[in-house]
């Protein structure tokens, strides 16, 4: 077999490479619905010059190679539908240089997003993409991820200034510079950022820093219906208040939370909001959000200026994922994650809330509306093959009325596994080029197989 051929390539890696069952059972597990075949061998490398052996070996045997940074995607991304070998980045976990002064970083992939910020905490600077999940910075980047502060700092398209990767046959490529910009041939580092694995493998990253802001104020404001609401949002981005975070969040999903985190929001359609900058500029901000707030109707403003009740606030927006999940106890979810323009935002919400209230199962809607982007979670019991065809025609209505709106199937978790029959719809002749740039990189169609391209 050829998996056994490899494992004697890779001998050069010890104990750092197994077959052993319960290592190959935690990878192959999903945060969602989604799962496959397990892989065949998982390793760890160290270094990107054991990644670049590795790869050849794989090339050589004809192996399938997939990257798992910490699990936490939600398509099924770091799964491995054909089997092969999971390189496995978790301890390739170093901050390798802080350059305070250009504000930037150089980290190996598996660093955790969290620890990243309690290494710069001394500089005076922070990384500010936060996706929720602590997940790991290579992972964040194959996903082109965002999260809860993307309407003021971009996404991870906007901060990551150049990769380190492995093409499929072991060749080390750097892409992009530590200059602020540059003209210099085809943005490489934009393509592998969001390539989701299918293109190499990536060991190190060049990180975009940011100052810490001198003053952050974090507020919840009820509404007393979630079209008022949405439509706060988006006086609220028109109006250029440069909020940090605007998170929305349906009754439902203020409800299990509530339940999760032991909070007592009303239960009403909420925003959660976070400003940053100098004290006068924070307070104005929170001064202007609340005179539109008040047009839309607002029946309250709670503010959290204290650091610990910040911490609370955005803990509890953080695990809304699985406080949905307990809220239908033994459930999993086919997790929707649609974007579109902001003046569309109100329809689209709107829509999909009816289309969730006629279906036969329950899916909170909550996300990032300060950028046009939220999720329903469907919730499914497992192995009820009526509710998982529910969720799945919810899904793609989803998608097919963010794409009318002129919007995208997916603003952040990306395309996976889950979402792979909406790229040629979203795309259309655009998505054989992805494949023709493939197929140039890696021709033999091994690096993460059966995601994001067809093949």
């Amino acid at each position: 077999m050829a998996i056994d051929g490899l494992m004697d390539d890779l001998a050069f890696l010890g104990e750092r490479v197994t077959r052993a069952r319960p290592v190959l059972e935690h990878h192959g597990q999903s945060e969602s619905h989604i799962h496959s075949r397990l892989p065949d061998a998982v390793a760890f490398p160290l270094t990107t010059e054991e990644v670049a052996r590795i790869a050849a070996a794989c090339t050589a045997h004809g192996v399938a190679m997939t990257g798992w940074g910490a699990g936490t995607s939600l398509e099924g991304h770091a799964l491995t539908p054909r089997g092969g070998l999971t390189v496995d980045f978790s301890r390739m976990d170093k901050v390798l240089d802080v350059r305070a002064d250009d504000m930037f970083a150089i980290v190996q992939p598996g660093i955790l997003r969290e620890r990243l910020n309690e290494e710069l905490r001394a500089t005076g600077l922070f990384f500010p993409v936060d996706p929720g999940a602590n997940a790991s910075l290579g992972g964040m980047a194959m996903t082109r991820a965002s999260g809860t502060t993307a309407v003021r700092y971009g996404t991870m398209r906007d901060n990551v200034l150049g990769v380190t990767a492995v093409l499929a046959d072991g060749t080390i490529i750097h892409t992009g510079s530590r200059a602020p910009k540059s003209s210099a041939g085809y943005d490489l580092t934009g393509l592998f950022v969001g390539s989701e694995g299918t293109l190499g493998l990536v060991t190190e990253l060049t990180l975009r820093l940011h100052g810490q802001p001198e003053a952050v104020s974090a507020a919840t404001c009820g509404f007393p219906g979630m079209e008022a609401a949405v439509n706060c949002v988006i006086a609220t981005i028109q109006t250029g208040i440069p909020v940090a975070r605007i998170e929305f969040l349906d009754e439902a999903s203020v409800q299990a939370c509530n339940a999760f985190s032991g909070q007592n929001l009303p239960v009403v359609p909420q925003l959660l909001l976070e400003f940053h900058g100098s004290p006068a500029g924070v307070a104005e901000q929170v001064d202007r959000f609340n005179e539109i707030a008040q047009g839309f109707g607002a029946l309250d403003f709670i503010g959290a200026k204290a650091a610990e009740d910040r911490s609370r606030l955005w803990k509890m927006r953080h695990q809304a994922y699985p406080a949905i999940l307990a809220s239908r106890p033994g459930a999993t979810a086919v997790v929707t994650d649609v974007c579109v323009p902001i003046s569309a935002l109100a329809q689209a919400v709107s829509e999909t809330q009816a289309d969730i209230a006629a279906s036969p199962i329950p899916g909170p809607i909550l996300g990032h509306v300060g950028d046009g982007n939220f999720h329903a979670i469907l919730l499914i019991h497992p192995g009820d093959e009526a509710e998982l065809a529910a969720a799945k025609a919810l899904s793609a209505r989803m998608a097919e009325r963010a794409l009318r709106l002129g919007g995208t199937v997916t603003g952040e978790h990306g395309i996976g596994m889950g979402k792979l029959a909406f790229m040629e719809q979203e795309h259309g002749a655009a998505w054989s080029v992805m494949a023709a740039i493939k197929a140039a990189l890696d021709p033999k169609g091994l690096m993460n197989p059966g995601k994001l391209v067809r093949q």
